[in-house]
């Protein structure tokens, strides 16, 4: 009984706030009554356009400057992406052990290989992938 009696109180409280929020949310401040900001337009002072045209062509030559740095980090993930995978279907190069680094069509190789066949032929692979126009050997013969 003092079970149930909770549980119905419980119920009824719930209840009575859920309908407070929402009455108390269509009853309260309207948007048309609220404070609104004030007017920009119509200042006493003159907006200087030539100094908004500087900004803007500064700030349209940063965008174009990021683009294009984003857009050969892309092209440098692109060709790395491209050796590692040639190198991970190569039966003869353990390409875990190679480190890949591209600046441009520059590729750089390091890391540990186990033998001269399979450093030739690391190096192979990245000087025949497209965009490569050199590869600089650092890797390293060491035995397994």
């Amino acid at each position: 009984m003092i079970r149930t009696l909770m549980k119905l109180i419980l119920l009824t409280i719930l209840v009575v706030g859920v309908a407070a929020f929402f009455f108390g949310y269509r009853w309260g401040t309207h948007p048309d009554e609220a404070e609104r900001p004030a007017a920009t337009t119509g200042t006493s002072q003159p907006i200087d356009t030539s100094r908004a045209r500087e900004a803007g062509a500064e700030i349209g030559s940063a965008v174009a400057k990021g683009a294009n740095e984003a857009q050969r980090a892309a092209e440098n993930g692109a060709i790395t992406g491209k050796i590692k995978a040639k190198m991970a279907l190569d039966d003869s190069v353990k390409a875990a052990n190679i480190d890949i680094d591209t600046a441009g069509s520059v590729v750089t190789l390091s890391g540990h290989v186990g033998g001269d066949d399979e450093r030739r032929r690391a190096v192979q692979l990245a000087r025949e992938t497209d965009g490569v126009t050199s590869v600089v050997d650092h890797l390293v013969v060491a035995p397994r």
